[in-house]
């Protein structure tokens, strides 16, 4: 059976063989002596040869097979069906042993080099996580600081590079000096994670700051997202990356409820990291310590049940397990309490659970494939002494002179130098922040979204894939969604315009079953097909849930959010699903 439509088309071109060329003619090659054949090279197909005299009795038997192939060679030269089944019937019966030989033989067991190639790739995998383990056995993690504006998310990421020997002691004075003169005196820990002049004139993160401290658990490197709804494109690029997600909310009164009402950035940005594949998520209920919710000093219990009470129902919304995944703190990023160490009992008497640092290291380690196909989406490149790439391994163990594929433009490219945060290294495993110095490729062609991919099993490349998406909120002058909805696609790296181009069927509420609709609104849960303007790398959510997962966003605001179920048979790239 064909494999493939070319295979397929090449067994329907074969010519069938013609009678006069079958090879079972017993006459032709067994009784090349008998007198009564004749065959005249001149004479045209289709004219009566001369009747053959009768043949002695003892060469009966022989004449007689001798006029078998006479009389079809006096007929057209196709055979007819009852000739072809008369064939295959003599091959089967009268010489049963040939035709047992002639089929087709079996498909040879694979050399012993083939059967052991996948356990020897995997030994050398083995082999390098190995070595990676004997370097550092402490796990890397991505963290990212998400919530609404001013809760405080620079402060708490400058506080925890302080309280780990991030920042020593003058730069953080010269901070405070800095802050003081813009008249913005609190704002001084924040300016270790904002470092662009428009950051601090503004007091509002706009691009997503990096920084890494380690404990002695784990390494973490800490993804701090603009809060501000007009860069959450930007913390989208942030929380994709992440591992964990720290939700900072303002205990003080009145920023609670502005961040958490509807259109607040609270709401949006814990959709979001659900959605982006934040996991866990750790509520750092911040301001503990500010007058307007404390008496003497001493943080209100009051309060933080109040938060705790509100925002669990949502969350579970969200799609989080609150028991299971989500953990509670009480924090004061300014002044470092409850973060590094507990908090002390005479400013918090009622609280007897861990700091910040306890419940970060108490996570369960992440699900990781060391042993799949590399993948690792471009979220930013360069120049220097080649061209360099940064993003994070979501798949596979990388290494040196690894000869690669950059997706969606073919390029081959081999790895010259692996980077880990600042730190080079001969190789990498899954889950770390990457910068990897290719030659094969210009910086001009890199660009934001495109993948890192094995070239063996090459990530799949595509402009369409079905979904399953989860409708959210839509705008209020587009009520629907139906076939024809355009929108914008962001996915890993990679920001896309696409189209809805099919709504497959939606999910009934009531008996949870798929059932055909010609649209659908806030609130439900519809399998469609989606169509991008360019072609885009990804993954089925089931096989790599980073390249598998998406939200769709539309004048500004998040629409939907949904995973990958199903890829193209025929793809840019990519073999089958």
């Amino acid at each position: 059976m064909a494999d493939s439509w070319e295979d397929k088309a090449d067994e329907e071109i074969s010519p069938k063989p013609k009678s006069g060329l079958n090879p079972n003619a017993p006459t032709f090659s067994f009784n090349p002596n008998a007198k009564p054949f004749s065959f005249t090279p001149g004479a045209a197909l289709g004219t009566a040869a001369a009747p053959a005299p009768q043949p002695a009795p003892a060469a009966a038997g022989v004449a007689a097979t001798s006029e078998e192939p006479q009389e079809s060679a006096t007929k057209d030269s196709a055979p007819s069906e009852a000739m072809q089944k008369l064939q295959v019937s003599d091959q089967s019966s009268t010489d049963a042993k040939p035709a047992a030989e002639a089929k087709p033989a079996p498909p040879k067991a694979p050399e012993p080099e083939q059967l052991d190639e996948e356990d020897k790739r995997k030994e050398n995998i083995d082999k390098i996580l190995k070595e990676l383990e004997e370097e550092d056995t402490r796990e890397h993690m991505n963290i990212v600081f998400i919530g609404h504006v001013d809760a405080g998310k620079s402060t708490t990421g400058g506080q925890i590079l302080l309280l780990t020997g991030g920042v020593d002691d003058r730069t953080i004075q010269k901070y405070e000096r800095e802050a003081k003169e813009k008249n913005r005196e609190s704002w001084y820990m924040a300016y270790i994670m904002d470092t662009n002049e428009e950051e601090r004139m503004k007091g509002k993160t706009v691009e997503v700051g990096r920084a890494n401290f380690e404990t002695a658990k784990r390494r973490y490197t800490i993804l701090d997202a603009p809060g501000h709804k007009n860069y959450v494109p930007n913390m989208i690029g942030g929380a994709a990356q992440a591992d964990i997600g720290v939700l900072i909310i303002a205990a003080r009164k009145g920023e609670f409820e502005t961040g958490f009402e509807k259109g607040g950035q609270t709401r949006e940005h814990a959709q979001l990291a659900k959605t982006l594949g934040v996991a866990k998520l750790v509520v750092a209920i911040n301001k503990m310590d500010d007058p307007s919710i404390s008496v003497d000093g001493v943080w209100s219990q009051e309060r933080y049940d109040d938060v705790e009470k509100r925002l669990s129902p949502f969350l579970k919304q969200c799609g989080y397990n609150v028991k299971r995944d989500v953990k509670f703190v009480p924090i004061s990023g300014l002044r470092g309490d409850n973060i590094k160490d507990r908090v002390d009992k005479s400013i918090c008497p009622w609280y007897t659970g861990p700091s910040l640092f306890e419940i970060l290291d108490e996570i369960e380690p992440l699900t990781r494939d060391p042993h799949g196909s590399f993948r690792m989406p471009v979220l930013d490149k360069y120049k220097d002494m080649g061209t360099v790439v940064m993003g994070k391994s979501e798949a596979g163990v990388v290494k040196l002179d690894d000869r690669l594929m950059l997706l969606p433009n073919k390029n081959l490219v081999k790895v010259v130098n692996i980077y880990r945060d600042d730190t080079e290294v001969k190789a990498a495993k899954t889950g770390e922040n990457l910068r990897l110095r290719l030659s094969g490729v210009e910086e001009e062609e890199v660009s934001s979204g495109m993948v890192v991919s094995s070239r063996l099993d090459p990530c799949p490349v595509v402009h369409q894939f079905e979904t399953q998406l989860a409708i959210l909120d839509l705008l209020e002058h587009k009520p629907i969604l139906s076939a024809g909805y355009k929108a914008v696609l962001h996915i890993h790296c990679a920001v896309e315009e696409c189209e809805i181009i099919k709504l497959v069927s939606v999910l009934d509420q009531k008996t949870k079953e798929a059932k055909k609709a010609k649209f659908v609104k806030s609130g439900n849960i519809a399998f469609v097909r989606i169509r991008t303007e360019r072609a885009v790398c990804v993954d089925l959510f089931e096989k790599v849930p980073q390249l598998g997962r998406f939200t769709l966003r539309d004048e500004g605001r998040t629409i939907a959010i949904g995973k990958i179920t199903k890829l193209p048979e025929k793809k840019i790239v990519g073999g089958p699903n």
